[in-house]
C-alpha cells in the first residue's frame, strides 16, 4: 500500500566531463557513459544492477497477466480487432475476458490399426508429420442467455419420431451477434483450406459443450448446460465418432472410443425406436469400423444388431417401431399398430453391412424381406408410397397422401443406394426407384411465382398441397448420385432445379436459415415465392441442403455450391451458435433480431450437417469417394461391394 511518509529512494548523481560538449557521436557516448559508470562508488554500482535485475524478473513475472488483458478479440464487420485493455477495475468488468478458442487437434494415429481408405489414412499420415497451427482467434460469440421464465408451447412432433419438448424462448439477442465470424489465416493446417478450419472450429466448439454438459448422454442442452436423454445410448458421442476422425479430432475421438468401450451399455431396459437406432448407432460404429478398422466398433454394433432383431418378430415380418434392447421385445407405437414406410425401408443398407462384415445372413435376410415385400405391394401411385404400412396386415394404411417429406422421404433414397451398395446388381430396386421419380415428376413437381422455383408438393386424396418439408431437400443430392452412376441425365438437370429451391428457402429468410416447413405461392398475381407459416418457422439444424449441396459440388465441380454452404455455415454461427458451447436449434427464422433459441443440440448436427460441411468445402474428390462409398441417411460411410 502506497504511503505518502515514506519515501525510499537512492539518488545518483553524474558528474560532467569539464570542456566535453553534446555531438550526437555514438563513440563518445560510450565512453561518457563508461566513465559515468567507473565514478560510481561500488556500491551505487551494485544498486543499479540489483534494481536492473529486479526490473527485468518483474516484468518477466508479469508477462503472462498483461497478455491476456490485451487478448480480448472482438469481431467487427468481419474482421479480427483487439479491444484495449481495461486500465481501471471498473472498466474491466466492461471487457470480459474471451475464453482460449481449442485448437484443432494434430492428428495422432499410431496406436491405431489403419485399415480403413487409403486415402484418408495418406491424408492423416500427413497431418501427423505437419507443424501444429496456431490459432489467435478468440472465443467471442454472442452468448444465448436463458430466459428465467420458460414460455410453454405445443409440443411439436419431428420425423424420425422425435417427440420436440415444450422450448425455452429466450429474450432478442443483440446486435452483435449479427456480426460475420471469420478464420483466421494463421488457423489453417496443412493440405486444409480456410472454410474446412471454420468447419472444424464450428465442431470443437459444439463438442466443447457436449464433453462438459452432456458427456455420454443422448443430447446436449447448451442453454441450460445440462443433456436430455432418448434411448440413453451415448446418441451424439457414437453418431459424431465418424465425424472426428474424418476432420482429424483424434484426442476427442480417443476419449470417445474409450466411453464406447467402457460405458455403451446396449444391454438396458429401455424401449429405442428401430430406425433411429439402426440409422444413428448402428450405422455409426459400423461406419468407423470401416473406417479404422477397429474391432471393438464391430462387436458393439453386431451385439446391437442381435438386439434389434425381435422388432423383426411380426405377423407380417414388417418390423415394430420399438425395441426394449435389454428384454428382446418388441411392439409398436402405444396409439397405432402401425409403422411408417420410411422407418421399415431405411435399415437396409445398416444391417446389410452388418450381415457383410460378420458373414451371419439374418440381418441381410430379414431387411430384404421388408424391400420385397413393399415392392410387391399394391396401393401406390406411379411408384410413390403412402406413409404408414401396418404390421400386423403388411398393407399399406391412409392410403391417397404422397409426399416426399417426413415418412416417406428416405424410402426413396435407399432404394438407390441399396443398388449402388449391391454392386448394382438388384433390379427390383432400381425399377422401383426409377418408376418413383417418374411418378415425382408427374403428380408432385411445380414451380412457384414469380420466380418460377421449381418444388415438390404432396398430394392429398388427389388435391395438390404446395407445401414441401426441408427433409425433402435430400433429393438434389440423390438425384445428382444416380445420374453419376448412370442413370438419366435429366435427373440432373431437375437436381439442379431444386437445389436452386433448397437454396432459396435460405437466401428468402430473414435469418438466412431455412423454415422446417415451406409453402410454395402459385398465385402470379403475389409478390413472394415462399410462405412460412408460423408453426412451421423452427430450424433444428438440419442436414439436408448441406448434404445435397455436397453431391452437387463433387459432380458438377461449380464452386457457387461451396459459397451456397459458406453462407449456411455463417448464418448458424451467427443465430444458433451459444458461446459456453454448443449450437441450439431455433423457434423462429424468420425474426432476425430474436430467432427465440430453442435449448437443444440435435445428434445429427456432429453426425450429418458439419460432416457435409467439411467434404464440401474440401476440393480432394478422393476424400470419401463417391464411386467407392455410399453414405446412410445419418450421413454415416459404407463401402460398395466389389464382389
Amino acid at each position: 500500500m502506497y504511503s505518502p511518509q515514506r519515501r525510499d529512494f537512492i539518488s545518483v548523481t553524474l558528474g560532467n566531463q569539464a570542456g566535453r560538449t553534446y555531438d550526437n557521436s555514438k563513440t563518445w557516448r560510450r565512453q561518457s557513459c563508461w566513465r559515468k559508470w567507473k565514478q560510481l562508488s561500488r556500491l551505487q554500482r551494485s544498486l543499479i544492477a540489483f534494481l536492473f535485475v529486479f526490473m527485468v524478473v518483474c516484468g518477466v513475472a508479469a508477462y503472462p497477466n498483461l497478455s491476456e488483458r490485451w487478448q480480448v478479440v472482438s469481431y467487427h464487420n468481419g474482421e479480427l480487432k483487439q479491444a484495449e485493455p481495461a486500465a481501471e477495475p471498473g472498466v474491466a468488468k466492461l471487457l470480459p475476458k474471451a475464453p482460449p478458442v481449442s485448437q484443432p487437434q494434430k492428428p495422432r494415429r499410431s496406436n491405431l490399426n489403419k485399415r480403413g481408405p487409403p486415402f484418408l489414412q495418406k491424408r492423416l499420415s500427413k497431418k501427423e508429420n505437419a507443424d501444429e497451427p496456431k490459432i489467435n482467434k478468440e472465443e467471442n460469440e454472442v452468448e444465448v442467455i436463458p430466459n428465467e421464465k420458460e414460455e410453454e408451447k405445443d409440443n411439436v412432433i419431428s420425423w424420425r419420431g422425435m417427440k420436440i419438448e415444450p422450448e425455452q424462448v429466450n429474450p432478442a439477442l443483440p446486435d452483435t451477434q449479427k456480426k460475420e465470424p471469420v478464420t483466421n489465416e494463421a488457423v489453417k493446417e496443412p493440405g486444409l483450406n480456410e472454410r474446412q478450419m471454420a468447419v472444424i472450429e464450428a465442431f470443437q466448439h459444439a463438442w466443447k459443450g457436449y464433453k462438459q454438459y452432456a458427456w455420454g448422454h443422448d443430447e446436449l442442452k447448451p442453454i441450460s448446460k445440462t443433456y436430455s436423454e432418448w434411448f440413453g445410448l451415448g446418441l451424439t458421442l457414437v453418431d459424431a465418432l465418424d465425424t472426428m476422425w474424418i476432420l482429424g479430432q483424434q484426442e476427442e475421438f480417443e476419449e470417445a472410443k474409450k466411453w464406447v468401450l467402457t460405458d455403451l451399455n446396449l444391454g438396458k431396459n429401455v424401449d429405442v425406436n428401430l430406425f433411429e437406432t439402426t440409422i444413428r448407432i448402428l450405422g455409426g460404429l459400423l461406419s468407423i469400423y470401416n473406417l479404422t478398422g477397429d474391432q471393438v466398433f464391430l462387436d458393439k454394433a453386431s451385439e446391437l444388431g442381435n438386439r434389434l432383431m425381435p422388432a423383426f418378430d411380426t405377423p407380417s415380418k414388417i418390423p415394430y417401431s420399438d425395441v426394449n434392447i435389454g428384454r428382446g421385445t418388441a411392439h409398436p407405437p402405444r396409439w397405432t399398430s402401425d409403422s411408417t414406410v420410411a422407418e421399415v425401408t431405411s435399415i437396409q443398407l445398416e444391417f446389410r453391412e452388418l450381415s457383410r462384415l460378420t458373414k451371419e445372413e439374418k440381418y441381410q435376410a430379414a431387411v430384404n424381406e421388408v424391400m420385397k415385400h413393399i415392392h410387391k405391394l399394391g396401393g401406390k401411385m406411379d411408384g410413390l408410397v403412402p406413409m404408414f404400412i401396418n404390421t400386423n396386415s403388411g398393407q399399406f394404411s391412409h392410403l391417397g397422401v404422397y409426399t416426399l417429406g417426413a415418412r416417406a422421404d428416405s424410402y426413396y433414397e435407399y432404394l438407390l443406394k441399396q443398388w449402388i451398395q449391391g454392386g448394382k446388381k438388384e433390379s427390383d430396386l432400381l425399377d422401383d426407384y426409377l418408376q418413383a421419380i417418374e411418378g415425382v415428376k408427374k403428380n408432385l413437381i411445380r414451380k412457384s411465382e414469380p420466380k418460377k422455383l421449381t418444388f415438390v408438393g404432396e398430394m392429398s386424396h388427389n388435391q395438390f398441397s404446395p407445401k414441401m418439408d426441408h427433409l425433402v431437400c435430400f433429393l438434389p443430392g440423390t438425384l445428382a448420385l444416380g445420374a453419376h452412376h448412370g442413370l438419366n441425365a435429366d435427373h440432373m438437370e431437375l437436381a439442379k432445379e431444386l437445389m436452386e429451391t433448397c437454396y432459396q428457402m435460405y437466401a428468402q429468410i430473414e435469418t438466412g436459415l431455412s423454415p422446417e416447413i415451406v409453402h410454395f405461392n402459385l398465385n402470379p398475381h403475389n409478390t413472394k415465392d415462399i410462405e412460412v407459416k408460423p408453426a412451421d418457422r423452427h430450424n433444428l439444424l438440419r442436414p439436408e441442403t448441406v448434404e445435397s449441396l455436397f453431391y452437387m459440388y463433387r459432380f458438377t465441380r461449380d464452386k457457387t455450391y461451396q459459397d451456397w454452404g459458406w453462407q449456411i455455415l455463417q448464418n448458424f454461427n451467427k443465430y444458433t451458435r451459444v458461446k459456453t458451447g454448443g449450437y441450439t436449434s431455433i423457434n423462429n427464422v424468420r425474426k432476425s433480431e430474436n430467432p427465440e433459441p430453442r435449448d437443444k443440440m440435435e445428434s445429427f448436427f456432429l453426425g450429418e450437417t458439419l460432416k457435409y460441411l467439411f467434404l464440401l468445402f474440401s476440393d480432394d474428390f478422393n476424400l470419401i469417394s463417391l464411386d467407392k462409398y455410399i453414405f446412410n441417411t445419418e450421413a454415416h460411410i459404407f463401402p460398395i461391394w466389389t464382389t
